[in-house]
Parts: structure tokens; C-alpha cells; sequence
């Protein structure tokens, strides 16, 4: 992955680098949406304050930073820094062309890892599993099986996003942390 250059060869501006951490053994896999600029200067996921707010919720459901970062797996729908936005501001929202082009090797990691919880963060990441239709508020608090594997979606926890703000939001981002302390005790992590 660290060397595709397939977004580049078909005109994309991205910065190349896939981002990406784990443990091929690893029973959770956390899939983001894209690596953002401190993430390809840190050369890890979750690196910037989204990963903060992140960690401080699956804290919550009984996850160490650290603990989880050393062994368990953080990928994303699209493995390299797709840019600033056009506006200025923000981290560039990836096409969906970028990822198609990236999508198998997200099918490659589920393959090679089969994890048995995947968390989803961010509306990129949830719609592999769930319709685009459905809004997020029919969604984040939900499970699902699929394949074997349970399915735990979050919203992006960034820090420009108001709907983890909202308090009806909060109580359903607090039942998806209850759900995945739940799974996390099943699995003895």
C-alpha cells in the first residue's frame, strides 16, 4: 500500500503515503475515513485532535491508547492524504474515485486481519456497511454482523462536526461505546 501511486497516475492530488498501523492478529480494526496532514507527519492514525476525542471515547468502552494502538489495527477508506479542501478549510473530503481505487486494499486488510469487531468512524467509513440513506442517527448506537464480524459504527469525532455535540447524539455515541465495552469484555481485550 505504501507505495501505490494509482490516485496519482489517474490525476488525484493526493500526498502519497499509505497510513496505516497493527497487527495482523488484531481483533479490532478501526477504520477512519482519510489521513490528515498531522497523521502523515506523525506516520500513524488518529494522530491529530480527532484522534484525541477518539481515544477519550473508546476509553470509555475500556480502551488504553496505547494499549490499543500496539495491538490492534487503524486503517482508513482511503490510505493517503487527499489534500485541504478547495475552501481552506478542513482536510479534502476524498472522491469516489479515490475510493474504488483504494477500496481493495481495505478488502485486503479485512482479509488478512479478520477482525472480529470493526469500528467504523466518520459517514465514509460507515456507509461500507450502511446504506448512505440512512442518517446517522438511525445508525451510531446500532450494531450489525456482517460476515462474521460485528460492526460498531462512530461518528468523525472532529472537532468542526456539531452533531457529537448535541446531547441526543451524545446518548447514541454512549450506546455504541456500551456495545463495544460489551464486545471488547467478550473478547478478553
Amino acid at each position: 500500500m505504501r507505495a501505490c501511486r494509482r490516485c496519482l497516475e489517474a490525476g488525484h492530488r493526493i500526498t502519497p503515503g499509505a497510513i496505516f498501523r497493527g497487527r495482523a492478529s488484531a481483533r479490532v480494526m478501526l477504520i477512519g475515513q482519510a489521513p490528515g496532514v498531522t497523521e502523515v507527519e506523525a506516520g500513524r492514525p488518529f494522530n491529530a485532535g480527532s484522534g484525541t476525542r477518539l481515544f477519550q471515547w473508546l476509553a470509555q468502552a475500556g480502551f488504553e491508547e496505547q494499549a490499543f494502538r500496539r495491538s490492534q489495527y487503524m486503517t482508513a477508506v482511503t490510505k493517503c492524504f487527499p489534500g485541504k479542501a478547495s475552501s481552506g478549510g478542513g482536510d479534502r473530503v476524498p472522491s469516489t474515485a479515490e475510493q474504488d481505487l483504494c477500496r481493495p486494499y481495505l478488502e485486503a486488510e479485512l482479509a488478512l486481519v479478520k477482525p472480529e469487531l470493526v469500528l467504523p468512524v466518520g459517514r465514509l467509513a460507515i456507509n461500507l456497511f450502511y446504506p448512505r440513506s440512512r442518517p446517522l442517527t438511525k445508525i451510531i448506537g446500532t450494531e450489525m454482523e456482517i460476515e462474521g464480524r460485528v460492526v460498531i459504527p462512530l461518528p468523525h469525532p472532529s472537532g468542526a462536526s456539531r452533531w457529537h455535540q448535541l446531547p441526543e447524539n451524545r446518548a447514541r455515541i454512549k450506546a455504541a461505546l456500551r456495545r463495544i465495552q460489551v464486545h471488547r469484555e467478550r473478547l478478553g481485550l
